[in-house]
């Protein structure tokens, strides 16, 4: 249960930091040289860890805690929400910054970037460690705009529990279902936090209400709002059936009352309480520990993170009901019996110290000067330094254990999704130990499936081109963009064949536009950016075969490759073509040139005959195929390769554009000029649902429709309407449609 106080009025001493302000400026050198650490003057933290007065706790007991006593969470939410402000609330509380930060002032301290900061909106998420009574809590704070999804996906598959922030008077939002169906796939217990009750339109059964509805959750009430939008103050504690009243004098949120709900002066809010306490399975906090882990319900908190309200409660539902690290731990860590086994998640450059790569340690210990093995790249490396995470600045510390978040320095080839170990040995006798344990289990699953561990990344649905300055400037562009992709895996570099220039492949306008921006602030670069295109793809519509014969005399060798095949549609839709042999190719044949075949299909499916887009949706069955003793694969490749794009040619094709799901929230009287224009862009709306007094259109429209919809839906609504877009599928053009979409690119062509 929640700890009893009477009335919470700052006593942070007691924790494991403490303000600068309590210690003269002489002492907090001394401890930090004791330390070690490395802690910058430019943010407003608190000291580090550990530092007490004049005392210094053991340093294994503030950077190593409990296993128990960790919690590794995200904060997630539709674009909005509020995540930015909780999570600098919860810093504020816990006793590391000294001032209350905000979106709209641009001080926060996990939107650091200057991107980020002028739009108030976060674009990649950042780490911060911090202590709550005992508990070590590494908190990340995650984007809310769909073109970041990947910086969701990433963090939420190193974390043990989440914090799911709504808006109380919009409840589940467009975004919020994206990432409650990510936390699903990665099984994340999440808690609920109805933010911004005080907000005009805030209504805390709408909002539950739509959890339980859109979300397919259920959930356990452990607080009632003590009024909503204007007359909100507090927040009923269902369990201990107390209500906390925040000081109306306080202007930092920190001085609260808990006071029992009497039947004298709160008979309604009483009675509400105990209604909502009967509907909980079990009044006991294990018992809703249990079921949240379990995913078979979800606790709902509320309150207002802007006014300061409801934070200090949360942050003691997160130590009581999400999971620690051993409760949510990896079935294949078995196979490591306690040798060093952690997953790179992210990685930022940092101008002094290069690359900094963010890893969950799943188990052994991790050390500075350490050097260990990445089995993706089959490498070894050598960390040079460890830190703990505070967003854009670092505490440098001797050792990390299992269960934590580092931040190291010095892996110069890792990258997202990347397993480490402490050895290729280990990973080797890892690797057995899994063989042995499948088979004993019955399954056929690879050992190394157990061992990696990677990060799904969507395909990219916008281009353009970019060119540097000058010719001389290529080599440092190209630097750039190699950088930024090893920092965001949804960034797609390449090289078009043709005109020889390098191409921009991004997740939406402002995806492309942040990296455009960052070039330019980070790496001195005025790049020129192309027209954006739309990311089409191309399919099939029959089933055709093709023969090719390939025959090279390469000094005193003869390279002799023939073969038949046929590509037919797909029964079921597949980003990657499905390869079929027929019987009468041979096993012995086969098992030389199998990589080498795929590797043509694939190569042969990236740029199809009609825009030189990826194909899709395809199957290709391979009939014959002789190849002249001593032919090299290259030419084995070369020949199926020419056949596939033969066959494709051949076929009736159809281009596949990108599908958007659409979400307009816009006030009842923009209501028709809003479908009007949707309507000319080939919308396709499903339902115009009521929330509050607003509208919220639901639907479908094609990327090419949409693009610059931003500036053309302000405009309309005078700036009151907002809307949230995300990947739906590809489908097929109508003849018209593809027709005009051809004839503009071939005018296009010729024009270049």
């Amino acid at each position: 249960m929640f700890t009893k106080w009477r009335i919470f009025a700052v006593n942070h001493q007691r924790t494991f930091s403490v303000h600068l302000n309590t210690m003269c400026y002489c002492k907090i050198t001394a401890n930090l040289k004791r330390l070690k650490t490395q802690l910058p003057l430019t943010r407003n933290y608190s000291s580090a860890p550990g530092i007490v007065g004049s005392d210094v706790k053991s340093l294994h007991s503030i950077i190593n805690p409990p296993v128990a006593k960790i919690r590794n969470i995200g904060i997630m939410a539709h674009i909005d929400a509020g995540k930015t402000t909780t999570t600098e609330r919860i810093l504020y509380y816990s006793g590391y910054t000294r001032s209350l930060g905000d979106v709209d002032d641009g001080d926060t301290v996990t939107d650091f970037m200057a991107q980020e900061r002028e739009r108030g909106i976060t674009i990649q998420s950042a780490a911060v460690t911090l202590d709550w009574k005992g508990y070590r809590v590494n908190l990340i704070d995650t984007p809310g705009h769909v073109d970041f999804t990947v910086e969701v996906e990433r963090c939420l598959r190193v974390l043990d529990g989440a914090v799911a922030v709504f808006d109380a008077s919009a409840g589940v939002e467009a975004q919020t279902l994206t990432v409650w169906r990510q936390a699903d796939k990665h099984k994340i217990p999440r808690i609920c936090f109805l933010n911004k009750m005080d907000k005009t339109g805030a209504s805390f059964n709408y909002a539950v209400e739509s959890i339980r509805e859109k979300l397919k959750a259920k959930p356990l009430i452990l607080q009632l709002p003590i009024g909503e939008a204007r007359t909100f103050q507090g927040v009923v504690d269902v369990v201990n059936k107390e209500k906390l009243v925040w000081n109306s004098n306080s202007d930092d949120g920190k001085d609260f009352e808990r006071m029992p709900l009497s039947e004298a002066s709160d008979r309604e809010l009483l009675k509400e309480t105990i209604e909502a306490r009967n509907s909980l399975i079990e009044q006991l906090q294990a018992a809703v520990h249990r079921v949240t882990l379990a995913q078979a319900a979800v606790p709902v908190l509320c309150g207002s993170a802007l006014k300061n309200k409801g934070v200090q409660p949360l942050l003691d539902a997160v130590t009581t009901y999400l999971p620690s690290p051993e409760e949510r731990e990896d079935r294949f860590l078995q196979w490591y019996e306690g040798d060093l086994c952690a997953l790179a998640f992210k990685v930022l450059h940092d101008k002094q110290r290069g690359p900094l790569v963010f890893l969950r340690i799943y188990s052994g210990t991790l050390t500075p000067q350490l050097a260990v093995h990445n089995i993706n790249r089959h490498c070894t490396e050598r960390m040079s330094r460890l830190l703990l995470p505070f967003a854009d600045q670092h505490v440098e510390i001797p050792s990390l254990t299992a269960g934590n978040i580092a931040l190291t320095v010095g892996l110069k080839q890792t990258a997202t999704g990347d397993t480490i170990v402490s050895s290729k040995s280990s990973a080797l006798a890892a690797a057995r130990r899994a063989g042995r344990g499948e088979r004993e289990h019955g399954k056929k699953r690879e050992a190394e499936s157990l061992l990696l561990a990677g990060v799904e990344v969507p395909e990219p649905v916008f281009f353009c081109t970019i060119e540097p300055p000058s010719v001389a400037k290529q080599p440092d562009l190209d630097h750039a963009l190699e950088r930024l992709q090893r920092e965001d895996p949804s960034l797609k570099v390449k090289l078009d064949p043709d005109s020889g220039q390098t191409v921009l492949c991004g997740m939406g306008e402002l995806h492309i536009e942040i990296i455009h921006d960052r070039i330019k602030r980070e790496y001195g670069l005025e790049t020129y950016l192309g027209p954006l295109q739309v990311a089409y793809r191309e399919t099939i519509l029959n089933s055709v075969r093709a023969t090719d014969t390939l025959d090279r005399v390469l000094g005193d060798k003869r390279h002799l490759v023939s073969a038949e095949l046929e590509v037919r549609p797909a029964e079921e839709p597949c980003a990657v073509a499905k390869i079929e042999y027929a019987d009468c190719v041979g096993e012995d044949l086969l098992q030389a040139s199998r990589e080498a075949i795929e590797s043509a299909v694939h190569s042969a499916c990236l740029q199809g005959p009609l825009l030189g887009s990826p194909v899709q949706d395809v199957a290709m069955t391979l009939h014959s195929l002789v190849i002249h003793p001593g032919t090299s694969t290259t030419m084995v490749t070369a020949c199926i390769s020419r056949c596939m794009q033969k066959a494709l040619k051949k076929a009736d094709k159809q281009v596949l554009e990108p599908l958007m799901s659409l979400e307009v929230t816009v006030s009842r009287e923009y209501l028709s000029p809003v479908l009007a224009d949707l309507a000319q862009r080939r919308g396709n709306i499903q339902e115009i649902q009521t929330r509050q007094d607003n509208r919220v259109v639901i639907g479908f429209v094609p990327l090419a429709e949409i693009m610059g919809y931003s500036t053309v839906l302000r405009t309309l609504t005078s700036g009151s309407a907002t809307f949230a877009l995300e990947l739906s599928t590809y489908q097929a053009m109508s003849p018209q449609d593809q027709s005009a979409l051809l004839s503009q690119r071939s005018g296009l062509a010729r024009g270049l």
